[in-house]
């Protein structure tokens, strides 16, 4: 079973607004409402993909129960934590310019998080965990790395998707997957990286830290998968992006469709990717359809 937590999940209200004006009243042209979160997101996707998860993680007030309700009309399993007080309202305004406000979410306490360790320690070697999103700032920057620990006895797969240190304390733990993108492995060695060969570099330094497999996403050239079998670009297919948020977990998220079937690090990539560019394609996550249809057009090739 794949296994997603978000611990700060949200409700994504996207409003569309023509020629939107500071300080005056504006008309709201189309509006959508979606459960946000990066592993939502990945449970979401794996969900259009047939493919079935369990989201956990906390959620509190009628906005908590929003998101639950919302899934599990999708289909999608959940056992979340319920918390005192509401989750959180993040605002996206899309106009001539796009702009976020983000809420806070609720306060998580100790015996909340030990809710969680009690799950967490009845999973097993044939189980997965996503560990994906930012930490906020009421939770030990080590929390990532805490479940991590807790998974050692049991070897259960997990994958990494945040950034800075919250990351790197992962990599001891041996992490299934990491996936940060050209910025974030900038910041995570302080450094200017300018060029395929400089991103291969980083990456590469991040597996002798202790990651079993990269994925480094590069935006409009593509990805790069850094593994036992060696390095692999896939490049990204031609398309109008659409959508700037979900495609990095949709790329989890289609990897881990395909992995759990396949058990091919390589072919669960070039899955991966497709998922990740279908989303970027689209409004919302990507659809199975789409998927299909993009799958034949990427490219991976070996990097000597």
């Amino acid at each position: 079973m794949i296994y997603t937590i978000t611990f700060n999940p949200s409700i994504d209200y996207i409003l569309q607004v023509e020629d939107f004006s500071l300080g005056n009243v504006n008309r709201v042209t189309r509006d959508y409402k979606y459960p946000g979160g990066k592993g939502i997101n990945v449970s979401r996707v794996l969900n259009n993909m047939k493919v079935k998860s369990k989201a956990l993680g906390f959620i509190g007030g009628f906005t908590g129960e929003y998101i639950k309700n919302f899934l599990h009309n999708e289909g999608v399993d959940t056992e979340f934590i319920k918390v005192e007080g509401d989750t959180r309202i993040n605002v996206k305004l899309k106009s001539n310019e796009e702009t976020e406000i983000n809420g806070a979410g609720p306060e998580i306490k100790e015996e909340d998080i030990n809710k969680l360790f009690v799950k967490i320690e009845e999973l097993t070697e044939n189980d997965f965990v996503v560990l994906a999103g930012n930490i906020q700032n009421t939770l030990p920057n080590d929390i990532y790395a805490q479940i991590q620990k807790r998974c050692l006895d049991n070897r259960v797969k997990i994958i990494v998707d945040t950034t800075g240190e919250a990351l790197t304390m992962t990599l001891k733990y041996k992490p299934f997957l990491v996936k940060p993108n050209v910025h974030e492995l900038s910041e995570i060695f302080d450094a200017k990286i300018s060029n395929m060969e400089e991103v291969i570099y980083y990456a590469e330094k991040l597996v002798e830290m202790g990651a079993e497999n990269v994925i480094v996403s590069m935006a409009g050239d593509g990805a790069l998968l850094i593994c036992d079998e060696g390095v692999y670009h896939a490049r990204a297919p031609k398309g109008i992006v659409k959508n700037s948020v979900g495609a990095g977990d949709s790329l989890i998220g289609g990897l881990l469709a395909n992995y759990t079937d396949s058990l091919s690090i390589v072919e669960a990539f070039k899955m991966g990717v497709a998922c990740g560019s279908a989303t970027a394609f689209s409004n919302d996550l990507c659809k199975q359809e789409d998927v299909k249809e993009l799958l034949e057009k990427i490219k991976i090739f070996k990097v000597d």
